[in-house]
C-alpha cells in the first residue's frame, strides 16, 4: 500500500501583546470646616391645654465644626419665650402666662446620610442627627406670679377655708436649669458653601419649668428653618491619570491532518478551542459604591464576553483601600462594590445570576495594587 503524501501543519499562535490604557481618576478628600447657622421658627410647650395654645416664637444661632464627613459639633444658643397654662371653669377661667429664656447647648452632630451612603461632595440633601446638653436660663416670670395670685384669691373667695396651693413650684427672678435635647435636621445644599435647613428638636428639663408641679419632667419642642454658611472649602479635588494593563484576547489554533492510506476516507480532526479569559478592573471613587460613567464601558465588555461565551462565568471580587476609613466601612464598601457590578450585569445586561460569583476581600492584607487609591476596585475575571 502506497502512501501518497504526509502533510503536517504546525501550530499557529496569535499571542496578544499587552496594551496599556490610560484612565483618569478623580478623588475627593474631605476638609474639616467651620460653619455659622441662623434659624427662626416656633416652640410648643407641653401643658394642660390643647395643642397650639402654648405656641411661641423661637430663634437660634449656632457655630459648628465638622471634624470629618460623619462627625461634627456645635455650640448653639436658642432663645425667646415659653408659655404655661391652667384651665378652670368660671369664675376663675383659663389662665395663661409666658416668660423669657435663653438656652446655650453643646451638641454632637452625626451626618446620617454620609454614614450610610458614603461621602459625596455633590449630594443635594443631607440628614443630621443632633443630641446635646446645656442650660435653660429663664427670667421675667411676672405673668405666672400674677396668675397664681388671681387663682389663689378666687379660690379664697369661693371657699375661705380652701388650701389650694396654685402654682406649687412658682419661681421668680432668674432660674437656671439643666437641659437635654435631641432631634434632627434636613439640609438642602444650594451651593458648596450655603445650605437651607429645617430642624426639629425635643428639649427636656426638670419639673417646675412652667411653675407647675407635675411629678415628671417638662418638655418643649422647637421647629426651625434657617441658613447655614460654611467657611472655606469642604473638600479637595484631585485628578490623576493611571495606566491600566488591558489584556488582548489570545487565540490558539491548531490544524492536524492524519496520515491516511488510499482508498481510506479522509478524516480531519480540529482541536476544540476553549474560551479565553477576560479581566476587567472597575475603579470607584473614595467612599462610594457607584459605577461612574468612565468605568461603565468595562462592565459592558464583561457582559459582551459572557454573551459571546455562553458557558463562561464571571467572578467579581470587591476591595477597599485599607488606608482610608474604618474596618467596618471598608468591609461594607468592598461588598457593595462587587454587588453593584453583579446587579448591573443581571438587570441591565440580562446575565443569568447562576453565571455570576460575588466575593468580597474587604481591606485584605494583600491588596491587588501597590497604590492604595487603586484598591477601591471590583475585579471581574471571566473564564
Amino acid at each position: 500500500m502506497k502512501l501518497n503524501k504526509i502533510l503536517l501543519a504546525g501550530a499557529m499562535l496569535f499571542a496578544s501583546a499587552s496594551a496599556i490604557a490610560q484612565e483618569t481618576i478623580t478623588e475627593y478628600t474631605y476638609v474639616p470646616n467651620w460653619y455659622l447657622q441662623g434659624q427662626f421658627g416656633g416652640q410648643e410647650t407641653l401643658g394642660e391645654t390643647s395643642f397650639g395654645h402654648l405656641f411661641n416664637p423661637n430663634a437660634q444661632i449656632a457655630a459648628g465644626y465638622n471634624f470629618n464627613p460623619y462627625i461634627g459639633a456645635r455650640l448653639a444658643v436658642n432663645a425667646w419665650q415659653s408659655k404655661g397654662a391652667l384651665n378652670f371653669s368660671e369664675p376663675i377661667g383659663n389662665q395663661r402666662w409666658k416668660w423669657n429664656y435663653v438656652a446655650p447647648t453643646v451638641d454632637a452632630v452625626v451626618n446620617l446620610t454620609n454614614l450610610i451612603g458614603g461621602y459625596n461632595p455633590y449630594r443635594v440633601v443631607d440628614v443630621d442627627l443632633i443630641a446635646g446638653i446645656g442650660a435653660n436660663i429663664a427670667w421675667n416670670n411676672k405673668e405666672a406670679v400674677a396668675a397664681n395670685n388671681h387663682i389663689h384669691n378666687a379660690f379664697t373667695q369661693l371657699d375661705p377655708n380652701s388650701n389650694y396651693q396654685g402654682l406649687e413650684l412658682l419661681w421668680d427672678g432668674t432660674k437656671p436649669r439643666f437641659l437635654g435635647q435631641f432631634g434632627a435636621d434636613l439640609n438642602f445644599n444650594v451651593s458648596e458653601n450655603v445650605a437651607l435647613g429645617i430642624e426639629l428638636m425635643a428639649n427636656v428639663l426638670p419639673d417646675g419649668y412652667n411653675s407647675k408641679k407635675a411629678g415628671n419632667a417638662d418638655w418643649y419642642f422647637n421647629g426651625l428653618v434657617g441658613i447655614k454658611y460654611t467657611f472655606g472649602t469642604k473638600y479637595n479635588k484631585t485628578t490623576r491619570v493611571v495606566e491600566v494593563p488591558v489584556q488582548q484576547p489570545q487565540i490558539i489554533e491548531r490544524i492536524i491532518e492524519k496520515v491516511i492510506e488510499q482508498p481510506a476516507q479522509v478524516t480531519n480532526v480540529v482541536d476544540q478551542v476553549k474560551p479565553e479569559m477576560l479581566r476587567r478592573d472597575i475603579f470607584f471613587r473614595i467612599n462610594t459604591a457607584t459605577i461612574t460613567k468612565e468605568e461603565m464601558y468595562k462592565v459592558n465588555e464583561v457582559a459582551e464576553f459572557l454573551k459571546d461565551h455562553p458557558n463562561a462565568t464571571v467572578v467579581i471580587t470587591g476591595y477597599a483601600d485599607k488606608g482610608t476609613g474604618t474596618l467596618a466601612i471598608n468591609l461594607r464598601l468592598s461588598k457593595q462594590r462587587a454587588e453593584i457590578v453583579a446587579n448591573t450585569l443581571k438587570k441591565q445586561f440580562n446575565i443569568a445570576p447562576s453565571r455570576i460569583i460575588v466575593k468580597s476581600m474587604g481591606e485584605a492584607e494583600e491588596q491587588p495594587y501597590a497604590d492604595p487609591v487603586d484598591n477601591r476596585v471590583a475585579i471581574c475575571v471571566c473564564e
